[in-house]
């Protein structure tokens, strides 16, 4: 006696509407995510010969406006429990201080947090501040024994004329 074989029926699966929603989300969330959050102040570089790369984590940032308003911008590690467990989660943080605190306020935060205890220090000041408002930033930077730090400017290729 034969066995009779059934004949295979091909089963055909569109992959259109399953592409078409993946590139879907992929615009969505590239036009939603934010890599590195806007900058909060305008501030002009002046221009210099040199190039150093500055870190993208560990540093404390001091803007100096035009207007000789001082930020300091850092970020915290902060636990945060989700689903019973416990994830670090970074926050950025934003203040204003009056310059010949700076030193305080960076001492401060490097104490507050084991994370940003070796954290670099980076100024970036406008091009037109006032002689005084820097002076007063560096006699509190050196009141606190805070002496190494990174001054941000343009390198001089990238100016636009």
């Amino acid at each position: 006696m034969k066995i009779k074989k059934k004949r295979r029926v091909s089963v055909r699966l569109d992959m259109t509407p399953m592409v078409d929603i993946g590139f879907l989300l992929l615009i969505f969330y590239m036009a939603t995510t934010q890599f590195k959050p806007p900058e909060k102040k305008e501030v002009t570089l002046p221009s210099s010969h040199s190039q150093i790369n500055l870190p993208e984590k560990g540093k404390i940032l001091v803007t100096v406006t035009e207007q000789d308003s001082v930020f300091i911008e850092y970020v915290v590690m902060q636990k945060e429990i989700i689903d019973g467990e416990e994830i670090m989660i970074p926050v950025y943080t934003d203040e204003s201080v009056q310059a010949t605190v700076v030193g305080g306020t960076v001492q401060q935060i490097r104490s507050q947090s084991g994370d940003n205890m070796r954290a670099m220090l980076i100024i970036k000041a406008d091009k037109n501040v006032k002689f005084g408002t820097m002076q007063k930033i560096m006699d509190s930077l050196k009141e606190y024994n805070l002496r190494t730090f990174q001054i941000v400017t343009e390198f001089e290729s990238e100016q636009q004329t």
